[in-house]
């Protein structure tokens, strides 16, 4: 039986080593999939960006369309009062005012490639809870909206970090990351200083050299979220 299975085990295995090299053609598989990775990524980022446009475009649309029915249906004009109010309240529209802008940003690569004393490769890069201490602290100190790498950043939005990157609404950024917030500096600023992540991540700044800088604003300007909103009914927190 060994007679028959040896060469049958063989030929098998050199129709494979055969069909593997035909299509390699002398070229790493495995990097062939890192290629195509991240391929899908950049052009699912580019199906989100046009999809998301679209329902701009559609949202500006039906807008239009609820402008002209307010002039000739009262009924219409005051929902539309009632949802003007409300789209200022969830970040739908823009804001301006004084604030400051919170930057983040990896530690920078030594010439020599190599890490500061006991560090691992961890510890030189901005995490995603790094940069949610900071919007946390934010809201906390009372802001009246967040824009993240100049995003509207509202409560069905979430910050996500994939790799040393932030993916939000569908985009990547790259670092460094910027938070910017509008409401008293003042008050913001000591929110900051006793928020614990936020310390935590200021302890691995001094330690790694990770970048940390906060910014007054005098005046600053953050837009409209304009995206999909994906909640069917909403209703206004009593103050």
């Amino acid at each position: 039986m060994w007679r028959a299975l040896v060469p049958a085990i063989a030929l098998v295995a050199g129709m494979l080593f055969a069909t593997s090299a035909e299509t390699a053609q002398g070229t790493d598989l495995r990097a062939g999939r890192r290629v195509e990775l991240t391929q899908l990524i950049a052009e699912q980022e580019r199906s989100v960006g046009r999809a998301t446009t679209r329902a701009v475009t559609l949202q500006a649309e039906v807008d239009a369309l609820e402008r002209d029915a307010s002039g000739r249906d009262g009924r219409v004009g005051a929902v539309r009062t009632l949802s003007d109010r409300l789209e200022r309240q969830v970040g739908l529209r823009p804001i301006r005012g004084g604030g400051l802008t919170v930057t983040l940003d990896d530690a920078p690569r030594r010439p020599d490639g190599s890490l500061p004393a006991d560090a691992r490769p961890d510890d030189v890069i901005v995490h995603q809870q790094d940069v949610q201490s900071v919007v946390n602290a934010l809201w906390a100190g009372g802001a009246d909206g967040l824009a993240v790498m100049g995003q509207r950043l509202i409560t069905t939005g979430a910050v996500r970090c994939v790799g040393n990157t932030l993916l939000l609404y569908g985009r990547t950024y790259s670092p460094p990351f910027r938070v910017t917030a509008v409401g008293d500096p003042a008050r913001l600023r000591a929110t900051l200083e006793v928020e614990p992540g936020v310390r935590l991540y200021r302890q691995a700044v001094a330690y790694f050299g990770l970048g940390y800088e906060v910014k007054d604003e005098r005046e600053v300007t953050l837009p409209g979220y304009d995206g999909p909103v994906r909640l069917s009914y909403a209703e206004a927190v009593p103050q």
